[in-house]
Parts: C-alpha cells; structure tokens; sequence
C-alpha cells in the first residue's frame, strides 16, 4: 500500500479562451515537488557548516589559552617537564634494559639533568659575575671609542657625545640585568622557585612512571586504544626527532661562535658558547638573544670587535647555520622550512615560548599520524576488496 500524500488542488483559468475552453482547468500539486525550491543550494550549506566548525575550533581555542593562563603555575612546569621526559625516556629505557630498576634509572637520569642544568647556571653566572669590573671598564671604554670614531667621520662633538651618553646608560641598564640584576635577584624570585620545583617533580615522576601514565592516557583518549598508541609514539618520536635535530644546530651555531670568541680574543669564550646552546633551544628569538650577549661581551674589547662578533653571529645564526637546519630538520619533521617557520611564529604568538617550542614538532606529529591512520584504513580495505574480486559469480 503506498504511503498517503497530501495533494494540493486549484483552478487555472487561461486567458483568451471563449465557450468550452474557457472552462478552468484542476491543476494538482504535490508538495514534495516544491521541497529543493526553497531550500538552500548545497554549496551555501556545506559553507555554513564549515563555518560554525571554525568558530567551535577557534572558541575551543580561546577557552584553552584561557584555562592555561589561570593555572599556569602547575601547566607550565608539567609541559616543561613532559618536553624533557619525552627526549630522555629512551635513556631510561635503555638502563632498565640492562636490568636497572625503572626508578633508579629514573633518578640517575634525573639527578645527571639537574647537574647540567645547575653546572650551566654556575658557569653563566659566575663567570659574568667574575668578570664584573673588567668588563664594565672595557665597556664604557668601548662606547668612548665608538664616539671618537663617530667624530671622524664628520658628526659634531656634542652630537657624539650626547649619543655616547646614550650608549653609556643602555649599557649600565644591560649590564647591570645581566650582572648584579640577575645575581642579585635570583633569591627573590619566589615564582622561580616554585616553577623550578613544580618542574622537577612532575619530570622525576614522568621519567619514572612514564608507561604507566601512557597506557592510562591511551585508554581515556576517547579512541581505540592502538589509534591512541600511534598518536602518542608519533608525538613522543616527533619531539625526539625535533630536539635532536635543534641540538645539532644549536651545538654547530655554539661551535661557530665559540671559535669567532677565541679568535678575536673576546673574554668569557665558555660563557658565550654554553648561552649560545642553550639559547638555540628557544626557536629563532634563543639565538638571536644569545648574539647580542656575544656581541654585548666583545664590545668590551672595543667596537672593532664587537663589530667582528656582530659578522660571526650572522653567520652563524644566518648562511652557515642554513647548511645543517634543513639537514637537522628535515629527517625529523618532515616539513618544508616556510611551513615550519608560519606554525612556529604563529604557536609563539598564541602561547608564548611553549607555541614556539612545541608547534613544529606536534603539526609534524599531526601530519604523520594522519598518514599512519590513512594507510591503517587502506590496508582495512584491501582484504574485502580481494575477497570480493574473488568472488564466485
């Protein structure tokens, strides 16, 4: 029995006609006929689904960066402390294959980065710290030479000598910040003692703990459990990947500034080399950062050379530093150097030095496992499609 549909029924009088054809004509309409009039095209459709999609995503967004920016405090030394597990797990790993207990291996790892990280420090602090008073005369000596050499080039000696003025203030402010500042202050600094600890509690925990807490996050990812497996192995593997390919260029970047120190005589050469690594560990603003303190350290020496440290920081943060990225980068990542660029930039500005540390490596972690997951469904299908090609007609 067909379905009953309701049927619409008028009258159509035709102008013109006379006699027997002027009677009206009964014209039916089914409703069903008039639905695509009014409805909007497809295209409008899928626009406007897609557009809803990306205020959901950037409203999820906003509400992350929110989240993250009231609980700062314990996110950002778990994030911290999750980047450096990531890289050191294989390390633990590896103790416990040669029969270490998971937790002593754990702290041995942990309590070497501490001694790294603590040795770094010293050598920073200590070695600017000793040479405090050399530096500031040779620094303000700098900024007289550079007035004099500004005078031979024509400029009016109080122009010169307001501008060495200048010069003078910017570099009692730099030098203090970066001498009795920091010295000074470190002690003070309460947020920095409770980021520090935070960090280091979160990281003993990880290292020790780290499969137990991957196989938990693998069963409340909301996916089955092998998609979950495969998304974490790529994030961790791409995190790997990344910061071994950042030491490279940070340790090749170091080892250019480090031989320009010593062949110009610039003092602290061990200082500049350890800020100029670690610095390279902050994407694009690390390295530069780290420059202008070699730069900063050789003006002491006179403008002359810190116009020589200027030359070799460019090339090592610039044409020399391009001979190994894409080599360093490319294996790991798996992205073109623009895209790696835009994601870098753009994480930075939406979260700060976490966006820059973490973009490159989750948007290639991103991209792999869509790949992982496009090739498990291919394989899925290649069965029931021989089974039906086998088929018997």
């Amino acid at each position: 029995m067909s379905e009953h549909r309701p049927i619409f029924r008028g009258r159509l009088r035709r102008p013109g006609r006379e006699g027997a054809e002027a009677e009206d004509e009964i014209v039916e309409i089914d409703p069903g006929a008039l639905t695509g009039i009014f409805a909007a095209p497809k295209w409008m459709r899928d626009l406007g689904f897609t557009a809803w999609l990306v205020v959901g995503v950037a409203a999820a967004l906003v509400g992350g960066i929110w989240l993250i920016s009231l609980t700062q405090t314990i996110v950002m030394p778990v994030i911290t402390a999750g980047i450096i597990a990531s890289v050191v797990s294989p390390l633990v790993g590896w103790l416990g294959d040669r029969g270490l207990p998971r937790g002593i291996g754990a702290a041995l790892v942990f309590v070497a980065i501490a001694l790294i990280a603590a040795g770094v420090g010293l050598l920073v602090l200590a070695g600017v710290a000793g040479q405090a008073d050399v530096l500031s005369e040779k620094l303000h000596a700098g900024a007289a030479e550079i007035q004099s050499f500004v005078e031979g080039l024509g400029v009016k000696k109080g122009t010169a000598a307001n501008a060495n003025e200048g010069a003078s203030s910017s570099i009692d402010g730099l030098y203090q910040a970066l001498t009795h500042g920091v010295l000074g202050t470190v002690d003070k600094l309460a947020g920095l003692a409770v980021f520090l600890s935070f960090t280091a509690l979160s990281l003993f925990f990880l290292l020790k703990d780290g499969p137990a807490i991957g196989r938990f996050v693998e069963r409340h990812l909301g996916v089955p459990v092998p998609i979950a497996h495969t998304i974490l192995a790529r994030i961790a593997g791409s995190l790997r990947g990344y910061f071994l390919g950042v030491t490279v260029v940070a340790a090749w970047s170091a080892l250019i500034v480090g031989a320009g120190s010593l062949a110009l005589g610039v003092p602290l050469a061990g200082t500049i080399v350890a800020v100029t690594f670690f610095g390279g560990y902050v994407p694009y603003l690390g390295a530069w950062a780290a420059g202008g303190f070699a730069v900063l350290i050789a003006l002491g020496q006179g403008p002359d050379t810190a116009l020589a440290m200027v030359v070799v920081v460019l090339l090592a943060n610039g044409i020399l530093q391009q001979l190994v990225q894409p080599i360093a980068y490319g294996a790991a990542l798996g992205l073109h150097p623009l895209a790696v660029l835009i994601v870098t930039i753009a994480g930075g500005c939406l979260f700060g030095t976490v966006g820059l540390v973490l973009a490159a490596p989750l948007v290639s972690a991103a991209v792999r496992i869509a790949a992982d997951l496009r090739e498990a469904e291919e394989k899925a299908a290649e069965p029931s499609a021989t089974r039906t090609d086998c088929a018997p007609a």
